[in-house]
C-alpha cells in the first residue's frame, strides 16, 4: 500500500504554510523519544525502524494523491506543485533497531529541509510507537518465561490486519520464537507454529477419533489440544493413547495443549500421566489469556510447562494503549542560516524537551549496562566529564566504565547507507542487550529506574533557555 497520504491533515496545512513563509527548505531537525516506560516498567525494545526508513526512501505523491489533496479545497497549486515533486532527501541517525532504550531520550534523530522533516512525523509514529510497544510486551512475556520458548498467538484479536503483521514482527524482536500469522512468517520469515482448534474435535463423532485423524495427517508434528471436554478424564488419556500408536508406527507425538481450567494442577497432573506413559518426551505448551504476570505465577507455582501461546495480551499491548512517543524540534536554522537550539517548555516538567543537536551513549562496566548520558552530538563524554539529573543533581562519571555511541547514521541525503539487519539479527541484538541490563531494571514489578542522564554542556544550555523563557 502507497503510504504518502498517511499523515495527520495538520502536517500538510503547516507544509502549505511554511511553504508560503519561505521558511519550508530551512535545515531543521526533529527527535522521537517516549516520555515514560510503557506497563510501568523502567525500558522499551526499539522496533519499526526498518519500516521507517522503508517508507523515508519511497515517500513520494502521485497523480491521485494531490488530485485527492485538491479536491479538499485547502491547498494552492503553487503548493500542490512542490509536493508532486516531493521526496524525502534529509538525514537520518538512530539506534539500532533492537536495542534497549529509556525514557526522555532521543531513539531517532530526523534532519532535513523543514518541510520534509516535518511531514513525516506522523508516519515515523506511527511505525516506532506500535511496533515498540508490542516489542517491549514480548520482552518481558518472554523475560517471565525464563528461557522457555514463547509463541506469538494474537493475530485473531489484533487491530486489523496491519496490526496484527506489525505486531507478529515485533514480538518476534522481543523474543517470541515464532508465530501463528502465516502472512508474517512469509513477509518476514518468522517461523510459524500451530495446533488445532476444539473446533476440530467437536467435528468428529469422538475426541480419540479426532486426535487419531490429526495425528495421521502430521505424524511427526502434532500437537493435540486436550481441553475440549475434559483435560484429565478424557483429553489427556487419548492423547496418550494416539502417542503410543506413533510410537509403534516410528513416530513421536510431539505434545499437548492446555488452554483453559487451572493451568498449574492440571499441568502437573498432565506432566505425571505422560511420565507413567514412558512418554517424557511430549511437552506441554499452554495458551489462554496469558501475560508475563500470569506466566511468572505459574513457574513460580512448579507449572512443568514447556512452551506458551501468548495472544492477545501480547499482540494488542494489553494494559496499555500506547507508546507515549513523542516528534519533537530541537534545532532549525535561522534567518542567518545559523542552526540554533530549540527547547519546548511545560508547566509539567516531562513535558519539557531538551535542546540542540544531540546523541546518546551508553556507559557499560564489566558487560553490564550501567547508566546512559543524551549529550551535544559533537562532544564525548567520558571519565571524568559532569553529568546531571533534570533536578540538578550532579556526578563525575567514573573511571571504570566506557561509553558507546547510541545514535548512528542510518539515512543520508534520503537513502539508506547500509543494508538493514535480518530480523533473526535484530531479535539478537534484543537478547544480547536485554542480558546486560541488571535485572533491577527489568523486573517484571517494581523495576528500579534506569538512570538517563544529560551531559554538562546540555544541561547548561537547557538552563539557560528555560531562564530566556518569559
Amino acid at each position: 500500500m502507497k503510504l504518502s497520504l498517511l499523515t495527520d491533515l495538520y502536517e500538510l496545512t503547516m507544509l502549505e504554510g511554511y511553504y508560503q513563509s519561505g521558511s519550508i527548505d530551512r535545515r531543521a531537525v526533529f527527535d522521537v523519544f517516549f516520555r515514560e516506560a510503557p506497563f510501568n516498567g523502567s525500558y522499551a525494545v526499539f522496533a519499526g525502524l526498518e519500516k521507517v526508513i522503508a517508507y523515508l526512501t519511497e515517500l513520494s505523491f502521485d497523480d491521485d494523491d494531490i488530485a485527492y489533496l485538491r479536491s479538499l479545497n485547502l491547498f494552492s497549486g503553487d503548493f500542490l506543485d512542490y509536493l508532486r515533486g516531493f521526496r524525502f532527501d534529509g538525514d537520518v541517525y538512530s539506534f539500532p533497531e533492537g536495542s534497549i532504550i529509556f525514557p526522555q531520550e532521543p531513539i531517532l534523530r530526523i534532519e532535513g529541509a523543514l518541510g520534509e522533516a516535518q511531514l513525516v512525523e506522523t508516519a515515523v509514529l506511527n511505525f516506532v510507537n506500535f511496533q515498540t510497544l508490542i516489542a517491549s510486551k514480548a520482552a518481558r512475556i518472554c523475560s517471565a518465561a525464563r528461557e522457555l520458548p514463547v509463541i506469538e498467538f494474537g493475530l485473531r484479536r489484533s487491530q486489523g490486519e496491519d496490526g496484527g503483521l506489525s505486531a507478529s514482527r515485533a514480538s518476534f524482536v522481543g523474543g517470541c520464537e515464532g508465530t501463528s500469522n502465516v502472512l508474517a512468517g512469509k513477509m518476514f520469515g518468522i517461523p510459524v507454529r500451530g495446533t488445532h482448534a476444539h473446533s476440530w474435535v467437536m467435528s468428529f463423532d469422538s475426541e480419540l477419533e479426532a486426535f487419531r485423524a490429526y495425528a495421521r495427517v502430521y505424524p511427526d508434528n502434532a500437537i493435540l489440544l486436550v481441553d475440549t471436554y475434559d483435560s484429565i478424564r478424557s483429553g489427556i488419556p487419548n492423547a496418550i493413547t494416539v502417542a503410543r500408536d506413533l510410537q509403534k508406527e516410528g513416530h513421536r507425538l510431539v505434545g499437548i495443549r492446555l488452554d483453559s481450567g487451572d493451568i498449574v494442577s492440571i499441568s502437573k497432573q498432565a506432566r505425571q500421566m505422560l511420565d507413567e506413559a514412558d512418554l517424557d518426551y511430549v511437552k506441554i505448551l499452554v495458551s489462554g489469556d496469558l501475560d508475563e504476570y500470569r506466566i511468572d505465577e505459574m513457574l513460580r507455582e512448579g507449572a512443568p510447562v514447556d512452551s506458551f501461546g501468548v495472544g492477545t495480551r501480547l499482540a494488542t499491548g494489553h494494559q496499555e494503549a500506547a507508546l507515549t512517543g513523542v516528534y519533537k524540534m530541537a534545532a532549525m536554522e535561522n534567518r542567518d542560516g545559523a542552526v540554533i537550539p530549540k527547547m519546548k517548555t511545560s508547566d509539567e516538567l516531562i513535558k519539557g524537551t531538551l535542546p540542540g543537536i544531540k546523541n546518546v551513549f551508553r556507559f557499560f562496566k564489566d558487560g553490564t549496562t550501567v547508566f546512559d548520558v543524551i549529550c551535544r552530538d559533537d562532544e564525548t563524554p567520558g571519565p571524568g566529564s559532569r553529568i546531571f539529573d533534570l533536578g540538578g543533581s550532579g556526578l563525575t562519571v567514573p573511571e571504570d566504565v566506557t561509553g558507546v555511541k547510541q545514535l548512528l547514521p542510518i539515512v543520508q541525503e534520503g537513502k539508506p547507507i547500509s543494508e538493514s539487519p535480518s530480523l533473526v539479527e535484530i531479535q539478537h541484538a534484543c537478547r544480547d542487550g536485554f542480558r546486560m541490563l541488571p535485572e533491577r531494571y527489568r523486573a517484571i514489578t517494581d523495576a528500579d529506574v534506569y538512570p538517563v542522564m544529560i551531559s554538562e554542556s546540555v544541561f547548561t544550555l537547557w538552563e539557560e533557555l528555560r531562564g530566556a523563557v518569559v
